[in-house]
């Protein structure tokens, strides 16, 4: 691809923005060194637009600009349901999960469950979670945003990994969570910029310059089977998004799982200055996550239209015939559609997938950090640790991390559809997890042997429905979370003699009530996923 001198001043502009404010906000204010709640928590300082916006930058990653618009390229807007059922998942979050998070003054996911079940249930998920980091999502954000850079540029993918791993780690090591955090209200700015861009340009390239609108009226006449939320038996992607049961079945373990109980993203609602600003950044969350598809997974489908159509790949000429994009190579879909960008555009939308792999891994960096100091530092090797020595453990455990997956990523190279393998692999935990978390919140009963006997079985359980033939695998996850539940049900009723745990939670009446404004914003959204659902069914 061919980058201008404007390209590059703007792209020059965007890295000098993201350092500077990350090592602005990083700095030791005179006098005061950062103690741990500064590092890890910002403070408990965050406002609400902050925690929104840190939220999808935290969220939106390779993982949605180059896997779900490979998605939406291999099987058109249906892949959107991860997204607009994430809106309501945020919502049931902030009134359900915060109240009692916050209420508990939690540094780590895992903290919570050494106060509701055991300190060697805790020590267990924290390992878990921390290999989780540094294996799947560290490394698999690395490796899409340096196949982007592969594509785009012709950067090599070492070379792309080291570049993207040293840019997040030079403010996120160093600032902690506040850096994180801030910075990352400038990402999403570039991120929805950077994306709305890149869309508006592809329905123009459909549209054959009549604009916006008129691009995505062709694009559902050029393609209507990409067009359908719920997806028919008979559709060959039936398997990864099952029709009806993706409303009323795994889904709902994925996306719980991934807004209630993932460090990386639970960690920035825990910093809020009050549990009224962090349900209201959740608001903002959900807001944004209705029109993440449109900037996503709509360009994936133009770029599905656009190589389909002879006329308009002559119209193109042949800045469009490098790095096409196919069935088997989906993943392609946006780097491609960027190299028709013209100049200056470019400049913008590729400092917004920049922000998208940045944001991420430095999210990923501070969460996995925090988790190893406070969960497995202070509570093994030094229990008596000052803020300094627990601040430099972080700093050197994110920096260990980040070099681990460095090394990782370059071996993700062939997978297709990478947004469906991470969410396919991480489903064979997470029913586990959900389970152990939803009853140990919610049914006093739960207790600790069970906890840790469900979180055990749930795997075997989990890859033991993966041989079920023909079973799609969210419908694997739905059904592991159920049995899982069962499971810790029994031995529940078995250990505890079907008393309540000492451990279980008082959920007290005022615990769950909201202000207006999420109760306001909780209806709105609802409505508009109501609305979208009820056009594209």
């Amino acid at each position: 691809m061919n980058f201008s001198t404007l390209d590059f001043i703007i792209f020059g502009a965007y890295c000098a923005v993201i350092l500077g404010v990350g090592l602005f906000v990083s700095r030791d204010k005179e006098g005061h060194e950062k103690s741990a709640e500064d590092y890890f928590l910002a403070g408990k300082s965050l406002p609400w637009w902050a925690i929104g916006a840190s939220l999808i930058a935290a969220n939106i990653s390779a993982e949605q600009f180059i896997g779900m618009s490979g998605s939406g390229f291999a099987l058109g807007l249906a892949i959107a349901s991860y997204e607009w059922m994430a809106a309501i998942t945020l919502l049931i979050v902030g009134k359900y999960f915060l109240p009692i998070f916050i209420e508990k003054g939690l540094y780590t996911i895992p903290e919570f469950v050494e106060k509701r079940f055991s300190t060697n249930l805790k020590t267990i998920l924290a390992v878990f979670w921390v290999a989780l980091y540094v294996f799947v999502n560290l490394s698999s954000v690395l490796y899409l945003g340096s196949l982007a850079l592969e594509t785009i540029m012709g950067i090599p993918m070492m070379y792309g990994v080291i570049g993207l791993a040293l840019f997040a780690a030079a403010y996120s090591l160093y600032g902690g969570l506040s850096a994180v955090a801030w910075t990352d209200v400038i990402q999403v700015v570039f991120l929805v910029l950077g994306g709305l861009i890149t869309t508006y340009l592809a329905l123009d390239v459909v549209s054959d310059g009549q604009g916006m609108m008129a691009g995505f009226k062709h694009l559902v006449d050029a393609a209507p089977d990409r067009f359908h939320m719920i997806l028919e038996e008979t559709n060959e992607q039936y398997s990864n998004l099952p029709g009806i049961w993706v409303l009323v079945g795994g889904l709902w373990v994925a996306n719980i799982y991934y807004w209630g109980f993932n460090q990386y993203i639970i960690q920035r609602t825990l910093a809020a200055k009050s549990l009224g600003e962090a349900q209201k950044g959740i608001a903002l969350a959900a807001f944004l996550k209705l029109i993440i598809p449109f900037i996503v997974v709509v360009p994936g489908i133009a770029a599905y239209v656009i190589v389909n159509d002879p006329a308009m790949m002559a119209r193109l000429g042949e800045i469009a015939q490098s790095n096409l994009p196919s069935v088997g190579q989906a993943d392609k879909a946006y780097p491609w559609l960027l190299q028709l960008l013209p100049s200056g555009l470019k400049g913008i939308a590729f400092a917004a997938l920049t922000a998208a792999v940045v944001s991420s891994l430095a999210s990923m960096l501070n969460s996995t950090s925090t988790i190893f100091t406070m969960d497995i530092y202070k509570q093994y090797i030094n229990k008596n640790a000052s803020d300094k020595q627990m601040v430099n453990t972080g700093r050197f455990a994110a920096a260990g991390a980040l070099i681990i997956a460095c090394i990782m990523a370059p071996l993700l190279g062939g997978i297709d559809q990478a947004f469906q393998f991470i969410q396919e692999y991480t489903g064979i935990v997470s029913p586990g997890i959900l389970a152990v978390f939803l009853l140990g919140l919610f049914w006093k009963k739960t207790t600790n042997a069970a906890a840790i006997w469900g979180a055990v079985i749930s795997v075997p359980i989990a890859i033991a429905f993966k041989f079920v033939p023909g079973m799609p695998f969210m419908n694997q996850m739905g059904l592991t979370a159920v049995a899982t539940m069962v499971v810790i049900v029994i031995i529940s009723q078995l250990t505890g003699g079907g008393k309540d745990d000492p451990k279980g939670i008082d959920l007290t009446k005022g615990l769950f009530k909201t202000n207006p404004v999420f109760n306001i914003s909780a209806f709105v959204i609802c409505i508009l996923t109501a609305v979208l659902y009820a056009m594209f069914w």
